[in-house]
């Protein structure tokens, strides 16, 4: 039987964003799957280093909305470190607050999605209802539901009221209530279990030598998260359980998320009710020495990556960031083969992709005429 190749993206159905993937299909099966990227380049990294620091944080918060939390976090420890200052401890758990609840909102939307991939629109409806409840939480205690622009190096723009956080306990009550259902959900209903499981294998020596992050290792029994193997803000003073499954599968990815969304649930309402008093921010220098530091988080999607350069002044030298999704795209590739073609969708729905904020490099030759990397690469004879 011929090997044909069918191509999906940069426009398809099945992506949100523009990205292609080449899969060799023989018969009905993938046999092997080449990627192209780059289609959504918007010159993030070189923008940092036009930006002053604290204006910095509201550019980094766009590389990604979905995420947004997650990058202003990183991007303001990997400052501090510069700078060498330390927010306050309230600042620390606001953070975590609003960090924890982006992970909630960002796992609901993921499960919906993933429902609607499945032809599954009850539990989408659902889980975007119970999402809904997180949005205006965040925008209640920060102002915004997307782009939230409260944390910053130095600290956190928004204090956080009594009443707020009264709140915030309410919802988290309901949220874990309500991951719990979808816990039930997930093993019971056909509709969810015969199109994931054993879909999508990633083996843990796969995973380790892929070099996957975040849900997608997790899913395969290898035990890495960020905020255990490196706790920053306030969780270096919480004590909380890592969610491991060891199914290798779909299936299991949905479940450590689905598990995670209560977990981060249980941080929230735990440091709502004992959020620590002080200040919420220190002033940061507005001209850093020279140095050089590295920030990770624990991003919804796995680990967030920053590296920032300053050669002294009020602007960065260089500004580099790795986002989870491109650290899982190996990973992905070896999952799609040997998969049927109707499980491509599903099974690329399980690294919960987001191309907008992987996508770092534009390649062009002397003359100013943009080039694709592996043309530049052979050119060059490597």
């Amino acid at each position: 039987m011929s090997v044909i190749q069918v191509p999906v993206g940069p426009q398809h159905p099945a992506l949100k964003e523009p990205e292609r993937f080449i899969l060799h299909v023989e018969g009905e099966s993938v046999v092997k799957v080449d990627v192209k990227i780059g289609y959504a380049h918007r010159g993030i990294e070189k923008i940092f280093e036009r930006k002053m620091y604290i204006p910095g944080v509201f550019v980094a918060e766009r590389i990604c909305g979905i995420c947004s939390a997650a990058h202003a976090v990183a991007y303001s420890l990997v400052v501090e470190k510069v700078a060498e200052v330390e927010p306050p401890e309230r600042a620390k758990a606001i953070r975590t607050i609003a960090f924890e609840l982006n992970r909630i909102q960002s796992h609901l939307l993921w499960l919906g999605i993933l429902a609607h991939e499945l032809g599954f629109d009850t539990l989408f409806m659902l889980t975007w209802r119970d999402r809904e409840l997180v949005l205006s939480l965040i925008e209640r205690l920060f102002g915004n539901r997307v782009t939230y622009g409260a944390v910053v190096p130095g600290g956190v723009r928004r204090d956080i009221s009594d009443a707020a956080a009264k709140e915030t306990v309410k919802v988290c009550e309901k949220i874990i209530e309500r991951a719990r259902e979808y816990l039930d959900l997930c093993l019971s209903e056909k509709t969810i279990v015969m199109r994931t499981e054993n879909i999508g294998i990633l083996k843990p020596h796969q995973s380790i030598a892929l070099c996957a992050v975040g849900p997608v290792a997790r899913g395969s029994a290898v035990r890495f998260d960020v905020r255990e193997d490196e706790p920053y803000d306030a969780l270096e003073l919480l004590d909380f359980q890592m969610v491991v499954e060891d199914g290798c599968d779909t299936l299991s990815r949905t479940l450590v998320r689905v598990k995670e969304t209560e977990v981060s649930a249980q941080i929230v309402k735990e440091l709502a009710k004992k959020l620590p008093a002080g200040p919420i921010k220190i002033r940061l220098p507005m001209k850093l020495p020279e140095g050089e530091a590295v920030s990770r988080v624990e991003a919804p999607r796995g680990e967030l990556f920053y590296y920032a350069v300053s050669k002294g002044g009020d602007k960065p030298y260089r500004m580099k960031v790795r986002t989870p999704t491109l650290a899982n795209i190996p990973a992905l590739c070896e999952m799609l083969k040997g998969c049927h073609i109707a499980d491509v969708p599903v099974i690329l729905a399980s690294i919960d992709p987001c191309f907008a904020c992987m996508d770092r490099v534009e390649v062009v030759d002397s003359s100013g005429r943009r080039r694709d990397l592996e043309e530049m690469l052979r050119r060059r004879g490597v």
